[in-house]
């Protein structure tokens, strides 16, 4: 694999951890207030001005793309366990960008996956 195609990935994959975190921001921002889900027209409108909710979906859309020019290169056996690295990133951002926390669990799975990521990418 080579690194263009690694960084490809890489990218594609930390736009998607992006949106995930963008996407929680506006949630927790819009939770004050928001009418119920039985007001589908009134919920449109609270939710229609949140920024962080159109970052998050410009992030995704961006990361699909990015993800469309990898699945031209790499069998999808072997692209989508790559994609378990938005699972590391998101952790990461959530820690730093929200003030999450990791349990020791949760980090011992996320170097799994980094290991997992590892092996198959050297089968490509």
């Amino acid at each position: 694999m080579t690194v263009a195609l690694v960084l490809l990935i890489l990218l594609s994959t930390t736009f998607n951890a992006f949106a995930q975190i963008a996407l929680r921001k506006a949630m927790l921002v819009a939770a004050p207030g928001m009418p119920p889900l039985t007001s589908p027209v009134a919920l449109g409108l609270h939710l229609i001005t949140n920024l962080y909710l159109w970052g998050g979906l410009l992030l995704f859309g961006a990361s699909i793309a990015l993800w469309l020019g990898v699945l031209a290169r790499v069998p999808v056996s072997a692209a989508y366990p790559m994609a378990s690295l938005g699972y590391v990133v998101a952790a990461a951002t959530g820690v730093m960008l929200l003030g999450e926390t990791v349990t020791l669990g949760r980090a011992v799975g996320l170097v799994v996956i980094c290991l997992g990521v590892f092996i198959v990418g050297r089968t490509v």
